[in-house]
């Protein structure tokens, strides 16, 4: 799979799954970030999900010529968020309660594999973690959130 996050829309109904479903159908579209980062989700089932980016620093570089911290973040939110939406039912959504992460060496270039995995999904909230290791394996940074499942009126924001 080579395709980024599809958009989902709270509360309408179809689980995460199937809305991938039909991203790869090509009845969906990525998410707007997905596309302004250059991140693609390239795998997802219930052991996770992977995202990847190619490195780019002309867009995504820091002050002092690294790879952005928010970047890094945000592809490792990407991975844990859907790892865990997979778990979700019908009529189910989340938020994100928590989100840490370690940024354990720096960034210039190549390719950043960023893998999400659910820890513990309970029935109201769960955990997930995320490994982002760039493209001689080498652990870039390490990231865990606390996530809050929501639903019914909750889920549609009302």
């Amino acid at each position: 799979m080579e395709n980024s996050v599809t958009e989902a829309s709270p509360g309408a109904g179809p689980s995460v799954l199937d809305l991938l479903a039909r991203f790869r159908r090509g009845e969906s579209t990525p998410v707007p970030m997905a596309e302004l980062i250059g991140m693609r989700l390239l795998e997802i089932d219930a052991r996770g999900a992977i995202f990847d980016l190619e490195v780019d620093l002309a867009q995504h570089a820091n002050p002092m010529g690294t790879l952005h911290g928010g970047v890094l973040c945000t592809l490792a939110d990407s991975a844990m968020g859907m790892a865990y939406a997979a778990t979700l039912g019908d009529n189910e959504t989340f938020a994100t309660l928590e989100l840490k992460i370690n940024f354990l060496r720096p960034v210039w270039r190549g390719h950043l594999t960023a893998t999400g995995r659910v820890v513990q999904a309970g029935r109201s909230v769960g955990l997930t973690e995320c490994d982002v290791v760039d493209d001689t394996g080498r652990l870039v940074a390490r990231a865990s959130s606390t996530c809050m499942t929501l639903r019914g009126e909750q889920s549609t924001g009302r």
